[in-house]
């Protein structure tokens, strides 16, 4: 609800979210323009995007202490995997990779595409944005049954691909990771499409995506 507030979500984000609604909000002056639109603040896109940031804080925070209270090594290095899921499938890409997480929003599909992976376009804060299936692209089963009374959000990834960003829907976000690089050296190979390995993460197989190869596929599903 503030337009001046940064709310991409990134590994190196460090801008401070603004709580609008409580400034021009529900719980503020009640001064914003699209108060009349969404009646509440949790109906609002940008609390939504928020609160998406707020919780994925909490998971590096808690991953930060995490790593402080193991034994001092001061050899280990990590890389930053957010993980999702797709169906019944955990799946983990490199922030390097990622631009922001949002909430889910309407797609619309396109006359006459090509692409079996092209889902359409969706609206990203005003532009549209062309929308992928990951399902199509890592040929994935399209079910998959969820835990009864299972609180789950489906989110949007909006990807760095090349020629611009892509955004791809998921079912589910855990969050953002620090994965012990040797972890990652001693992941099962896999002969999935687009997979550098197969490693086990809070008692789940992982599916840790080749990002190179992922986004090449992305690509070449727009043209």
């Amino acid at each position: 609800m503030s337009g001046s507030a940064d709310y991409n979500l990134t590994h190196d984000d460090a801008h401070a979210i603004d709580d609008c609604w409580n400034r021009i909000g529900v719980h503020g002056d009640k001064s914003c323009p699209l108060l009349a639109e969404h009646i509440h603040c949790r109906n609002c896109s940008v609390y939504s995007a928020a609160a998406t940031r707020l919780l994925d804080r909490y998971t590096l925070q808690r991953d930060d202490q995490d790593l402080a209270h193991a034994p001092l090594d001061t050899d280990i290095v990590t890389r930053s995997l957010l993980m999702f899921r797709l169906g019944e499938e955990w799946l983990g890409l490199t922030t390097r990779s990622l631009v922001e997480v949002a909430p889910l929003q309407p797609i619309h599909s396109l006359p006459h595409q090509r692409s079996r992976a092209l889902l359409g376009v969706a609206n990203v804060r005003g532009a549209l944005v062309a929308c992928l299936s990951l399902v199509e692209l890592l040929d994935l089963d399209p079910g998959g049954a969820v835990v009864a009374g299972a609180r789950v959000m489906p989110r949007m990834l909006i990807v760095a691909a090349q020629g611009g960003p892509v955004v791809v829907p998921v079912d589910e976000v855990d969050g953002i990771h620090a994965i012990d690089e040797r972890v990652l050296d001693a992941a099962s190979q896999s002969a999935a499409k687009y997979t550098r390995g197969v490693l086990k993460f809070k008692g789940r197989s992982l599916r840790w995506l080749d990002e190179e190869q992922l986004l090449s596929a992305m690509t070449r599903s727009l043209s």
